[in-house]
């Protein structure tokens, strides 16, 4: 093989294809959903008295970052399956999306603003964990607490339509395609729960989606018939994912 033919090969390796970025946005959404699923039993306090901890740092800004991996993640198992996961899985990646997207900033605020309030404005934080924790403060939020019960919508339908898109489409595995829906309808019944375990409703859904993740990581193309050069009839040569 010349120099010039192995320069074209190499190259054409390292571009990035769309193939391959889809691939490796399963590795977001493993990785969310793995971090998802394993901090709803150690989760720190929703109070202010956990605020200004060492822990409390660390626990919201892997959120923080969780939160956004799963805005890739979700997009890409989306993308993987657009054109079979029809106008139920459109909107039910919408609704992820933004669910995930509004996410982002109140538990950036809580990793990086209430800390910082902590000393200064104990009430207002007290009132901000007040929609999480289920004891409303004295301060008026304006439309903080109204958009926090939004999520909640976006959350139980936005996991119910994509998980049933998902299972309908057939490309991604079917088992947590319908645990992500079952989990994600299931979550109104977490209100049931006492506050300290209402967390651990949310384990399943992590679970689904880090499954959903890494299938898509892991895939692998089908054989694809591709022409040899030199000859005249094509060969089969397996063609991976990017």
């Amino acid at each position: 093989m010349s120099t010039r033919t192995q320069a074209v090969s190499k190259e054409r390796t390292m571009r990035p294809t769309a193939a391959g970025i889809i691939r490796w946005t399963g590795v977001a959404a493993m990785v969310a959903g793995l971090i998802f699923a394993g901090i709803q039993p150690i989760h720190p306090p929703d109070f202010l008295s956990s605020v200004t901890t060492s822990t409390w740092a660390i626990f919201l800004s892997l959120k923080t970052a969780m939160s956004i991996l799963f805005v890739l993640g979700i997009a890409g198992l989306y993308a993987r399956q657009v054109e079979k996961a029809g106008w139920l899985g459109l909107i039910g990646f919408l609704m992820l999306s933004l669910f995930w997207s509004l996410s982002t900033a109140y538990i950036f605020a809580e990793a990086f603003i209430l800390p910082v309030l902590a000393t200064e404005a104990p009430r207002y934080v007290e009132s901000f964990l007040g929609m999480f924790n289920g004891f409303p403060g004295e301060i008026n939020l304006g439309a903080l607490p109204v958009i926090y019960g939004v999520l909640g919508l976006l959350y139980m339908l936005g996991g119910l339509l994509f998980g049933i898109a998902t299972f309908r489409a057939g490309i991604l595995p079917r088992w947590p395609a319908a645990l992500l829906a079952v989990a994600a309808t299931a979550t109104p019944l977490a209100a049931l729960l006492p506050h300290t375990i209402q967390r651990l409703a949310g384990m399943p859904v992590g679970f689904a989606l880090a499954w959903l993740g890494f299938a898509l990581w892991s895939e692998r193309r089908a054989h694809a018939v591709h022409p040899v050069p030199g000859t005249t009839s094509p060969s089969l040569r397996h063609s991976g994912a990017e």
